[in-house]
């Protein structure tokens, strides 16, 4: 029986990990808190003291952590303690569902397959909410011999599991692509809704108007709700963004490709990072726009 193990409960991870127990598979897990992957095995499941435990239990490692040097340090270990790569058993899975820069995931191929591991670029949309009902979107690609071992997990854990490509690299570009999406349209949706809120239309209303017209994005429509409610309980951070449309700009930048909308995005996160809202919520970039008085929310 394939065994399959998760690194990192966070918003997105714990999501996944209810979901892999939903499709009812037995899920090892391994936090750095402790006590939360303790919390998740009260319903079933093994908690792990140490990735290196982790990696020699499961024939598929799937982690979800922040970005490539956490994943670097999950894989290879950190100096103080070792990775999961080591302790895998030959022709072992792993999969990568952080955002990276695509060269990064596709050196990463590389390394494990020197150890004789298998490989899945696979970062993941949908946000925590998609993530626990197992709903959300997987950007992969890997070989087919990585494929039929992990891709029942991956099926468990999303609704649309993309298969864009035979060997790592088409699964990071494409998230990259549409974290520039992402970045670009909440920096849009601040500053409308910054206009409106500048020349004195009702922000309730303006929102209502434009979620029902042709001017309406997922992102407007998700992000400008918490700016109603002045809820910047980060769901996702503005420094996410400084990140994601970093590697955006980072891979347009080698191959010299311009990406005006996107740099733009991008100093606007920074700014609003530098101005002390790093760990907000992404709608905080509303911030940076003076002369506006933003919604309180409901006293």
């Amino acid at each position: 029986m394939t065994t399959v193990g998760l690194i990192g409960l966070g918003a997105m991870g714990s999501g996944m990990a209810a979901s892999l127990r939903r499709a009812g598979h037995s899920v090892q897990v391994f936090d750095v808190r402790r006590e939360v992957a303790e919390a998740f095995t009260h319903a079933g499941g093994t908690a792990h003291d140490t990735l290196a435990s982790l990696g020699a239990a499961c024939d598929v490692v799937v982690s979800v952590v922040v970005n490539a040097a956490q994943t670097e340090a999950v894989v290879f270990g950190d100096g103080s303690s070792s990775g999961c790569a080591a302790s895998m058993k030959p022709g072992s899975v792993f999969v990568m569902c952080s955002t990276v820069d695509p060269n990064w995931s596709v050196a990463l191929e590389s390394r494990l397959e020197a150890m004789g591991l298998r490989y899945v670029d696979a970062p993941i949309s949908g946000g925590a909410a998609k993530a626990a009902s197992g709903q959300m979107t997987m950007m992969t690609a890997g070989k087919p011999e990585a494929y039929a071992l992990a891709e029942p997990f991956l099926n468990a854990m999303a609704a649309k599991v993309y298969k864009l490509g035979d060997s790592a690299g088409a699964g990071s570009k494409v998230k990259i692509i549409n974290q520039l999406l992402a970045g670009v349209h909440i920096a849009a949706a601040a500053e409308a809704m910054a206009l409106g809120l500048r020349e004195g239309v009702d922000p309730a209303a303006l929102y209502e108007v434009i979620t029902n017209s042709a001017g309406n994005s997922w992102m407007f429509e998700n992000r400008m709700a918490h700016v109603l409610a002045a809820d910047y309980t980060p769901l996702s951070a503005v420094d996410i963004f400084v990140k994601d449309l970093g590697i955006v700009l980072d891979m347009a930048r080698a191959s010299k490709f311009p990406l005006p909308l996107s740099s733009t995005a991008h100093q606007m996160f920074m700014q609003a990072s530098t101005a002390g809202y790093a760990k907000e919520d992404d709608s905080a970039v509303i911030k940076i726009f003076p002369g506006i008085e933003l919604p309180k929310g409901k006293a």
